[in-house]
């Protein structure tokens, strides 16, 4: 091969929480995000409410939610093929265990698809990403109280069946692995002091695993032509050195995230998961029905987002004290490579590494659904002239075309995050720019909200219109 499919899913992707906004609208319920003053993930507030002394951005969004035929035509000049979204739980079910589902929020999303369709591009949907119901935290604990899987399956089949001439893509969980590092975002927990975390995170884990795995069966069900995938963070990890105790240290590392992609990709837990486990002192309840609804439940490809590598061991002094932050990145820096202004190791090549590690392991199509560049982006002139971001996105999509015609990786499609600005995750605010669209508006809230075209819109746009020929 030697050069993209035709059929090559160009696109860009965005997050419910992140960008619509209307937080109280229409019926939504309270969300996890929905408390997040700082948008910090990986802590979660004292208090599980809101307080109306502080601003929340989540609250606002880039008001997604009231602009999006606005925003959809504007991707649809962007010339892309899919949108990769989610769709907000607490706007289907604004408890988590509601009786009925909200027709408002069932009925937006409607909207929103039909919109998608209007241009020809095609939705790429996540069930859940980084927000679940409130409700479901302070009742049952959020992730670690295996009712929530029903909830989850409830909610899942209701948009399944609802949408099911409308979505052909369809994502379980964003970034599932990410609940043993950001659990209080991924999967609705907090901690008691002196309360063993990491045999809560991963027991919630199993949780999220046979649900979605559950929601796959339950698509594959309703929807026969319909595909359905997971979701980790692909965060390759290289070995300090040559010398053999540093690469046992490197599989461990990436063992953080295949022993997530092992279970829903083959449909059951690898054989080296029982002991991954035991080094950290976990013993996981299983109950019966677990391993059939893993099973039952193996996904039709694998999706991924992929920021930046990491070198093992990720935490050489055994601390246990590092922060949540230092324990997705790791602690060695990585000497050959370049950092971001937020610390995240630039490697282009490490994405070809991730595609071929992930193709050779399962040989199912893979799906890269975020890929981008956080800057703080300055407005001269009314124009945005970012050729940082045109470089770092180059440079990536160099290494993936490598890995589809040169390597022969069976690759769906590739989304930029975010293609047009919105709130980050990581710092819960504006200033974190990812997008090819510019978004007037501040931390604080202050803005006219006016959309702007950077100068990588632009460029994405023609690397689409010629299908990645041109970069």
């Amino acid at each position: 091969m030697k050069e993209f499919p035709k059929d090559f899913l160009w696109g860009v992707a965005t997050a419910a929480n992140q960008c619509e906004g209307a937080y109280d609208a229409d019926g939504k319920g309270l969300s996890t995000a929905d408390i997040l003053c700082d948008g910090t993930a990986g802590e979660y507030p004292d208090e599980l409410k809101v307080y109306p002394d502080k601003y929340y951005t989540y609250h606002t969004g880039i008001d997604f939610y009231h602009r999006y035929k606005e925003d959809i035509k504007l991707f649809h000049e962007l010339g892309i093929k899919c949108f990769r979204m989610s769709i907000a739980w607490t706007r289907i079910f604004p408890n988590g265990d509601d009786e009925q589902p909200n027709e408002a929020g069932l009925k937006h999303y409607d909207d929103v698809f039909d919109e998608l369709h209007k241009y020809g591009i095609e939705p790429v949907v996540t069930i859940s990403h980084y927000e679940m119901p409130l409700n479901l935290v302070k009742k049952y604990g959020g992730w670690r109280d295996r009712r929530v899987i029903d909830f989850y399956v409830k909610y899942a089949g209701t948009v399944l069946r609802r949408y099911k001439d409308k979505v052909k893509y369809w994502i379980t969980f964003n970034e599932i692995n990410f609940i043993s590092t950001i659990p209080f975002c991924a999967g609705g927990l907090f901690f008691k002091p002196g309360e063993e975390k990491d045999a809560a995170m991963y027991q919630a884990a199993h949780h999220q695993l046979v649900a979605g795995a559950k929601a796959v069966a339950l698509c594959h069900e309703i929807s026969p032509d319909a595909k359905i995938g997971c979701m980790v963070c692909g965060m390759t990890a290289y070995a300090q050195t040559c010398d053999p105790s540093d690469v046992l240290d490197q599989i461990d590392a990436d063992r953080e995230v295949f022993l997530y992609t092992d279970t829903f990709v083959r449909g059951y837990y690898p054989s080296y998961a029982d002991s991954f486990l035991a080094k950290k002192g976990i013993k996981l309840v299983r109950q019966p029905g677990d391993d059939e609804a893993l099973l039952k439940g193996k996904v039709d490809f694998l999706a991924f987002s992929y920021y930046f590598s990491r070198v093992a061991p990720l935490n050489p002094d055994n601390d246990p004290n590092i922060s949540d932050n230092q324990r997705m990145l790791g602690l060695i820096e990585n000497k050959y490579l370049k950092k971001t202004q937020w610390g995240w190791v630039i490697d282009p090549v490490g994405l070809r590494i991730t595609l071929n590690k992930y193709y050779d392991r399962y040989q199912i199509p893979l799906f890269i659904t975020e890929n981008g560049l956080g800057s703080r982006d300055v407005v001269e002139d009314g124009k945005i002239h970012d050729d940082y971001r045109i470089d770092f996105l180059r440079r990536h999509i160099e290494q993936m075309r490598k890995a589809v015609t040169e390597d022969g990786v069976d690759l769906l499609g590739y989304t930029c995050w975010s293609g047009i600005d919105l709130v980050a995750a990581t710092s819960g605010n504006m200033t974190k720019r990812y997008g090819f669209i510019h978004v007037d508006l501040d931390d604080q809230g202050n803005g006219t909200m006016k959309r702007r075209k950077k100068d990588s819109f632009s460029w994405y746009n023609n690397v689409i219109r010629t299908n990645g020929e041109e970069l």
